[in-house]
């Protein structure tokens, strides 16, 4: 394998090596090192309501049955059955008491433990063949929630999940925590796009200035009200803990108003208020800037709009969640939910699916603008000469690394972290800093279970992991449980 040392130095300069977007050496690491450590979106708790309800999820070529188990708690299973490896469940979603691998009638309870072993007796002799007391799916070796999204994270050493969020926490809240019911989901889409997944990841977490040129022609139709693209340099892009993003400068008005301004009606607007705390409404109210499309790293996106309705100059504000699953070095699977506050008017959540349906989604106008650039890069990486190129991701730094626009002070920009407005790619380098953070930290050999004996980690007659100690908790959150 290639010697990633220079690699990963060019890219802390702001100087991107241009084949990472389309090689599989690179692949390969970020599968073993960053996707084998971090932690990744799953599912939202919304998606299971019910005791047995489940979605079959995947983190690269792993599947997992996240479920809620018939005490209400939330677990996310190794999709394989402990006998011949068959994929236990094949439905993408649904609601089950059991689990029953097709091939050879194996069957799970949804809290993980093996119930039925055909012929356990006439095939292992019973107990003294294959100890099938203590047996269990194997389950993720870390899961937690925040705000009812709920995260895995395959590192059995990985630090809390408010720790790995940090101060994104704070910007999390505006898509996530509109009342105190949070949000439901609607969805996954999924497609497959040919393009690297890190691109979708770096264009949510910061990119302002491709608006104006990629998307001219949204303006141009008059779907999108205000501010108009070549303004979005008037907005502020932020970076905190793991997480970055964009927002709009709305017009001079109190928090009420400029709620308004984007189409929430009044009942949502006092929800909001209640739900936030001060310094999340000063961001709004006092500073003027709306929080719009960030990333969380590493692929896990949100957006936030608010395009013109019929012919009028309304406009109706939208939330989406979305990941970009890695197929390959040249290919990605996007899932894009549809977020809206739980306790929204019947008639807004409506309203608000088909304006999210229009912008983005699988034939969104945004969505189609963005992936054929995003395709194009991809294919333009793969050859010879992308290995001679390094492409200038310095947008913002003079040659002598003196920022073009200061920083926000807090009288400027409530919310933590560092803010700026104008054009940049500190948020694009901050989030390919950490990529290379993971790339060069190789990852420890993972422990192995072994079956049906004594001797594997799992091999106890304890209940499920994560029944047997206190749960630790997410700030927002007091459901968080590990597995």
């Amino acid at each position: 394998m290639t010697d990633q040392t220079a690699v990963l130095r060019d890219v802390r300069r702001g100087m991107i090596p241009a084949h990472i977007y389309n090689d599989s050496e690179t692949f390969a690491l970020e599968k073993e090192r960053l996707f084998g450590r971090a932690w990744l979106f799953v599912a939202h708790e919304s998606e299971i309501p019910a005791p047995g309800d489940y979605v079959v999820r995947r983190v690269l070529e792993d599947s997992f049955i996240v479920t809620r188990d018939e005490s209400g708690e939330i677990r996310a299973h190794f999709n394989m059955c402990l006998h011949r490896g068959m994929q236990v469940c094949r439905a993408e979603m649904g609601n089950a008491s059991h689990f029953r691998c097709p091939y050879h009638g194996w069957s799970y309870r949804n809290d993980g433990r093996i119930v039925g072993l055909p012929f356990h007796q006439d095939a292992y002799g019973g107990e003294a063949g294959f100890r099938r007391k203590g047996q269990r799916l194997l389950p993720a070796p870390n899961l937690a929630t925040y705000n009812g999204m709920i995260f895995i994270s395959l590192d059995p050493d990985a630090p809390p999940l408010e720790d790995f969020l940090g101060d994104f926490r704070f910007y999390l809240d505006y898509y996530t925590r509109q009342s105190p019911s949070g949000i439901e989901l609607r969805g996954p889409q999924r497609w497959r796009i040919k393009a690297n997944w890190k691109i979708g990841a770096e264009n949510f977490a910061g990119d302002m200035y491709h608006t104006p040129q990629t998307h001219t022609s949204v303006v141009e139709i008059g779907l999108f009200r205000e501010p108009k693209a070549e303004k979005r340099k008037d907005g502020a892009t932020y970076w905190a803990g793991n997480g970055g993003g964009t927002t709009y400068k709305l017009p001079p008005g109190d928090l009420d108003e400029r709620l308004r301004y984007v189409g929430y009606p009044q009942e949502m607007i006092d929800r909001m208020k209640a739900a936030w705390s001060p310094q999340q409404s000063q961001v709004i109210g006092r500073d003027g800037f709306m929080i719009s499309a960030a990333s969380l790293f590493p692929n896990l996106s949100l957006v936030h709009n608010w395009p013109r309705v019929a012919d009028s100059e309304a406009v109706l504000p939208f939330i989406s969640i979305r990941q970009w699953q890695p197929i390959s070095e040249n290919e990605t699977e996007v899932l894009s939910w549809f977020a809206v506050d739980a306790e929204a008017p019947e008639e807004f959540k409506a309203l608000s699916y088909k304006a999210y349906l229009m912008c983005f989604g699988s034939t969104g106008m945004f969505e189609q603008d963005d992936v054929e650039n995003w395709v194009s890069l991809t294919n333009t990486a793969a050859g010879s000469m992308a290995r001679r190129l390094l492409l200038n991701s310095r947008m913002g730094l003079l040659e002598d690394g003196v920022q073009v626009s200061p920083t926000l002070t807090p009288d400027e920009f409530a919310g933590p972290g560092t803010a700026r407005t104008g054009y940049s790619e500190y948020n694009q380098r901050e989030l390919l800093n950490r990529w290379a953070d993971h790339l060069e930290r190789p990852q420890p050999r993972a422990a192995t279970v072994e079956v049906g004996t004594g001797h594997g980690p799992d091999s106890c007659d304890a209940e499920p992991a994560g029944t047997d100690t206190a749960p630790r908790r997410s700030e927002g959150d007091p459901k968080e449980t590990r597995s």
